[in-house]
């Protein structure tokens, strides 16, 4: 896999294949193939997809856990009120508090609505990748930015998770002459590589 790249590019490209996902750094097991595990990361993802920065975005997600804010009815129970203060406050929003909080409790109440809470009837209600990518965006506020957040680190996991890699992304891959097309992109070591890229984005200045 050499293809006459320099050694520290190699190197670079070995360890961006074994980097921590985001739903691992927020102590989150997908591989549990579990609803409630399902859930925070789509809480997760709702934060990460806004305006706001990645580490608010953690500190945030981090603020519902320590009020124990981590299922549909819980969240729904607190209510707008208490998201907006102390839970996004706590998470470092001086801006987009109060509508992400609302964000956060219709997309609650659609879930209940249409999937009894359940993230894995979502996935199974759907007929293919592209009726759960639209399910998704049928969601208050979520768009593709944040679907495709959602479903990249649930590829080895949901059949029906495969999104297609975000342009930053191939830009980055195309900096370090990875073909991306080599690996498989529902493997657990293609979503490690993509994390890496994301994360690499900003020290390239690609953000």
């Amino acid at each position: 896999m050499g293809n006459g790249r320099p050694k520290a590019v190699i190197a670079t490209i070995n360890e961006l294949e074994r980097s921590t996902l985001y739903s691992e750094e927020l102590g989150i097991s997908l591989r549990e193939k579990s609803d409630r595990e399902y859930f925070k990361w789509f809480l997760a993802s709702l934060l990460f997809g806004g305006r706001i920065s990645e580490t608010i975005a953690k500190n945030t997600y981090r603020a519902f856990a320590r009020h124990g804010l981590l299922t549909p009815r819980k969240i729904l129970a607190a209510g707008w009120d208490f998201l907006v203060n102390p839970i996004m406050r706590e998470g470092g929003y001086v801006r987009y508090d109060g509508r992400k909080s609302t964000q956060i409790v219709r997309d609650c109440e659609r879930l209940l609505a249409e999937y009894q809470g359940s993230m894995t009837r979502l996935h199974d209600t759907a007929q293919d990748a592209a009726d759960l990518e639209n399910r998704l965006q049928a969601f208050y506020g979520v768009g593709p930015t944040t679907t495709n957040i959602f479903l990249r680190e649930l590829r080895p996991y949901w059949k029906k998770a495969d999104p297609m890699p975000l342009p930053v992304v191939e830009k980055v891959a195309k900096s370090l002459k990875l073909d991306l097309d080599r690996y498989r992109r529902k493997s657990l070591r293609f979503v490690r590589l993509e994390a890496g890229l994301m994360r690499l984005r900003k020290q390239m200045g690609k953000a």
